[in-house]
């Protein structure tokens, strides 16, 4: 299960992976600061593993049966015309306990598209699937996801984009000041923030067994 409130404090806690603003010095010594309109691209806290018991109910150490992980997340984001799409891929690493006979293990993820860190745009839920061979105890498998957004929607308007980009070199009144400082960039960067989030499609409670453990 996958919740709006989820968003936030995953991102902040992944610092936005993929980060969508910083600062850079320029030429003359001065300071701008620099935005990308590519989405974001997060796994959410606690929905990066998995793990399946036998029995299903048991939560007990010595029933761990299968434990799967989200890694290597990678993506690559171009602007199409008007569309900007960023697809992200990953591997999903996983070891099981008992590791007699051939055996298939399908794990449901979700890639969701956000906007201003609460708004679901899109979501979708796939499967991957790992195979593990007689006598072998672990398995790898790959998966992806994909981020359409309109560029529209990920460019800031004219006045809040030169507000943001503006060179600030030192001397200058206002050297100091962020302008992320002010509420109205805050709220406009927000606005045109788009994140692709990837994470196990967990049930209610192998998420609560994630938050808990």
């Amino acid at each position: 299960m996958f919740h709006p409130k989820t968003i936030a404090i995953s991102l902040v806690a992944l610092g936005l992976a993929g980060c969508a603003s910083g600062t850079e010095f320029d030429q003359t010594g001065g300071i701008k600061s620099v935005r990308s309109s590519c989405p974001a691209v997060a796994i959410p806290v606690d929905t990066g593993d998995v793990t399946l018991f036998n029995p299903p109910a048991s939560r007990d150490a010595r029933a761990i049966d299968v434990v799967a992980t989200i890694t290597k997340l990678r993506n690559n984001c171009v602007q199409q015309g008007e569309r900007i799409v960023t697809d992200a891929t990953f591997e999903v690493q996983a070891r099981r306990s008992d590791t007699k006979g051939d055996r298939e293990v399908v794990l449901p993820y979700f890639a969701t598209v956000t906007r201003g860190g609460t708004q679901v745009v899109s979501k979708q839920v796939s499967r991957v699937a790992l195979r593990f061979a007689d006598g072998q105890a672990t398995a790898t498998a790959t998966g992806g996801g994909r981020a359409d957004i309109a560029a529209s929607a990920a460019t800031l308007p004219p006045e809040i984009e030169a507000q943001v980009t503006r060179r600030r070199k030192p001397g200058d009144a206002d050297a100091a000041v962020d302008p992320f400082t002010d509420p109205a960039v805050r709220a406009a960067v927000r606005k045109a923030s788009f994140e692709l989030l990837i994470g196990f499609q967990l049930t209610q409670e192998q998420l609560s067994y994630n938050a808990t453990r």
